[in-house]
């Protein structure tokens, strides 16, 4: 059958039209010459107009300062009159009060002068107290709010209006000062308003205005927070919300706002009663403020997957995608960050987030994400955008290669590492680039060829404060010291962001980890940061450091010419476990056979150090200490292996092969592995300890473990079969011979090839007493079931069985 005529697709008649490639020129709207002639024209009128004007502003400048200095000395002179009007008023008030008291002498401690050093014509400055002791009550107020108890005795008051101003001028008196606010505190008073607020009989405006000195109070410092947490004031806050008053419960959304963007808050309190997200959602449509401050507090309540999931089911998130889509900056931020704490490591509600679409535009939550990360949207909120989206990768929802990630978030978080940023947003960009690349091959390598990306980290670590104006601006002591605490912390913190991200920019890829180490002065910053004074910045560079250390290359030469281990030793001396854990897993790779740093990790007194993490409660703590014991071990001399095992102890062996963790259990069989290698030291090994190591081997075979564990455990009847006198440990015990013929049969090839590997190695014709030990497994049906095994279709396996049948037929 004919096929149908093929068409080609030709170009149409005349050809294409032609490619416009040229350069289009911007329009020029004013030449140089005009330019030129504009400013000279300019220049010369605002000459002439400063020539005409120039000594009417000079004439009006000295009649100013010649008034000024006219009225000075009158003003000073006024002043001073009635300061002393006031010191007289007061003698005079205090001689009235102490007309009757005996020996009382105004002035002085019942004649005694109080100052015995000073003239008697000498003006004492008195204190505040002193000062306003008989003054105006109202002007004591202003000044000093802790040095009256008049106005705070009214706080008590039944007369309503008396109450209500004591509580404004309660008010009054700690904005702006915290010292003010802690007098407040210390003095008892938190728990009157407190009782105010929650009293129901009370006008309304009484409780706002305590709500809102409350919010003030709040606004002090970290420990000012701690006391009215302690005080109770978060329950009482929560119970105002569900007044029918507006202004009450705006005040009191406030209050919590502010308690709520500190730590010490009691976020457990959102979301223990499930009603009050509900109850909070519900006060979003009545103003910005409410929703500025409702997003704040459930930023602050979903840190738990538990809490998350319940915001996530009462209706959340479209909650916030609205306020996403909100006009105001200072709703959209507050509702990224809350969003961030939703996503971040649940896989469920980033799911809900990622998949659902709303009634904005029919664009879904990442689209509107995507948007704001545009180059026109302020910084902080493409970071705060780019974190959602983080989040929601790390979290499953949204996969490495979407156009999300690779050509908006992971972008934006390079463009914001660079140096024209602010420490803090660059320290934030970093930290959350290195999350979002941790375990993505693929975007690590993206991530390294972007926007210069591996010096722009580096930048990081050579950070250096910016001049400041201390020259024009002189500062005290205090300011000085804590600008210089604060200088501190930004270096830490820039020094930790650089060390995590390059640990993941270098966890899988060889030449990623190449590029970092070629860095200038890197390893010289590792080891400074292995040493510095921030336990954050230690783990952060332990991290780096093990992220390099998996390059052979780079543990035979640059971790051996700065001498990697000895600040790793140190750092692995009295540290917390989560650097006890890095440092100890960094160990186990300089420990392997080829890396040169080894031996002078075994002279410093390594074996001790890992058989004391073996004995830790930390699983990952023991896994690393038997791990590094097993790389230790490792074709070494037989001096190491016997120092392993007198420092490990028996004991101590049999405790790890009972350890619950597999992988314990896997490096601890490992390591029995490597120390019965070589024939001398199997022969040693076992003579010292050779019950006790074949009890353990019978105890794993006769243990419910996996196909894995116990291949390891025959691997080490191999080894000991190897061994010239430590044969006889096997052939003596009928339990072992027995339970290789089984594993011979078992349906798991790789058990078989591994008993079988052991019947070669006892039957092996070159050795001694090969004969007998050929004639006692031949007794015990060994040949015959290397017989049947011949036939088997696995080449691995019947190369194993061939070469043990050839042992036996030619002895």
């Amino acid at each position: 059958m004919a096929s149908a005529a093929r068409h080609q697709d030709m170009p149409p008649e005349g050809g294409y039209r032609p490619i416009n490639y040229a350069r289009i020129p911007a329009k020029k709207y004013f030449g140089g010459p005009t330019v030129i002639l504009g400013y000279v024209g300019v220049t010369a009128v605002a000459g002439y107009v400063y020539y005409l004007t120039c000594k009417k502003v000079r004439q009006d400048s000295i009649e100013m300062r010649s008034a000024k200095l006219a009225l000075m000395p009158l003003l000073t002179a006024e002043r001073d009159r009635e300061y002393l009007k006031q010191l007289r008023h007061n003698r005079d008030e205090e001689a009235k009060l102490m007309a009757n008291v005996p020996g009382w002498v105004v002035g002085t401690w019942y004649g005694e002068p109080v100052y015995k050093t000073l003239p008697p014509d000498t003006l004492v400055t008195p204190h505040i107290k002193e000062f306003y002791a008989h003054g105006p009550e109202s002007e004591y107020r202003r000044r000093d709010v802790e040095c009256s108890r008049s106005y705070i005795d009214e706080l008590y008051s039944p007369e309503g209006d008396k109450c209500l101003e004591a509580i404004v001028c309660l008010k009054n008196s700690v904005i702006g000062s915290n010292r003010q606010k802690g007098h407040v505190i210390a003095q008892g008073i938190v728990p009157r308003l407190l009782q105010l607020v929650g009293d129901n009989m009370m006008p309304t405006q009484i409780k706002v205005e305590a709500t809102v000195t409350l919010g003030s109070l709040a606004k002090g410092t970290e420990d000012h927070v701690k006391a009215l947490v302690d005080l109770g004031i978060v329950p009482v806050l929560i119970n105002g919300l569900a007044s029918e008053e507006t202004k009450l419960i705006e005040a009191c959304l406030r209050c919590l706002r502010t308690i709520f963007e500190f730590p010490c808050a009691p976020v457990g309190l959102i979301c223990e009663a499930e009603d009050l997200p509900l109850h909070l959602l519900s006060l979003i449509p009545h103003s910005v403020s409410n929703q500025v401050c409702v997003a704040t507090i459930l930023a602050a309540g979903c840190k738990t997957a538990d809490n998350q999931n319940l915001l996530c089911r009462q209706g959340t998130v479209p909650a916030l995608a609205a306020l996403l889509c909100s006009p105001h900056y200072k709703v959209q931020m507050p509702s990224l960050r809350c969003l961030a704490n939703m996503c971040f490591q649940n896989q469920k509600v980033s799911a809900v987030v990622a998949t659902s679409r709303y009634n904005f535009g029919g664009k879904s939550v990442p689209d509107i994400l995507v948007g704001l990360m545009a180059r026109d949207k302020p910084s902080e909120m493409q970071m705060a955008a780019a974190r959602c989206i983080t989040y929601m990768h790390r979290a499953g929802a949204v996969s490495a290669e979407d156009p999300k990630i690779l050509y908006r978030t992971l972008p934006c978080l390079v463009r914001l590492c660079k140096k024209d940023r602010p420490c803090e947003e660059r320290v934030t960009a970093a930290e959350t680039l290195a999350y979002l690349t941790e375990v993505d091959t693929e975007l690590q390598r993206l991530a390294s060829i972007s926007n210069h990306l591996v010096p722009t980290l580096a930048e990081l670590l050579r950070y250096e404060p910016e001049p400041s104006h201390t020259h024009s601006v002189q500062l005290t002591p205090s300011q000085t010291a804590q600008r210089l605490e604060e200088e501190v912390k930004t270096a830490q913190d820039m020094k930790q962001a650089a060390f995590r991200a390059f640990a993941s920019l270098g966890a899988n890829d060889e030449d990623i980890r190449k590029k970092i180490i070629e860095t200038d002065n890197l390893m010289d910053h590792i080891v400074s940061g292995l040493q510095d004074q921030s336990p954050q910045v230690r783990l952060a560079a332990v991290r780096c450091l093990h992220s390099l250390s998996r390059s052979v290359q780079q543990l035979r030469t640059t971790f051996q010419d700065h001498s990697v281990w000895r600040p790793l030793m140190q750092l692995l001396q009295g540290a917390s476990d989560d650097i006890l854990t890095v440092a100890s897993s960094t160990l186990c790779n300089l420990l392997l056979e080829f890396s040169p740093s080894k031996e002078p990790i075994l002279e410093s007194g390594a074996v001790d150090l890992l058989c004391g993490l073996t004995r830790r409660q930390d699983p990952a703590l023991r896994l690393n200490g038997i791990w590094a014991l097993m790389n230790m071990a490792f074709q070494a001399e037989q001096k190491i292996k016997s120092q392993i095992l007198h420092a490990l102890g028996t004991d101590q062996i049999f405790r790890l092969l009972s350890d619950p963790e597999v992988g314990v259990l896997m490096k601890t069989l490992g390591l029995l592995r490597n120390l019965l290698s070589t024939k001398p030291h199997i022969d040693h090994i076992m003579g010292l300890h050779g019950n006790q190591i074949m009890q353990a081997v019978v105890l794993i075979l006769e243990g419910t473990h996996s196909a894995e564990v116990k291949e390891q455990a025959l691997c080490i009847l191999a080894n000991i079969g190897d061994g010239e006198s430590a044969k006889e440990y096997i052939m003596a015990n009928e339990d072992v011979l027995k339970k290789l013929t089984d594993y011979m049969m078992h349906s798991n090839v790789k058990l078989q090839i591994a008993a079988i590997f052991c019947i070669s190695n006892l039957v092996w014709r070159e050795e001694a007493g090969s004969g007998e030990r050929q004639a006692r497994l031949r007794d015990l049906g060994v040949y015959k079931l290397l017989q049947q095994l011949i036939m088997t279709s696995d080449t691995l396996l019947f190369d194993k069985v061939k070469t043990a049948m050839t042992q036996f037929s030619d002895a």
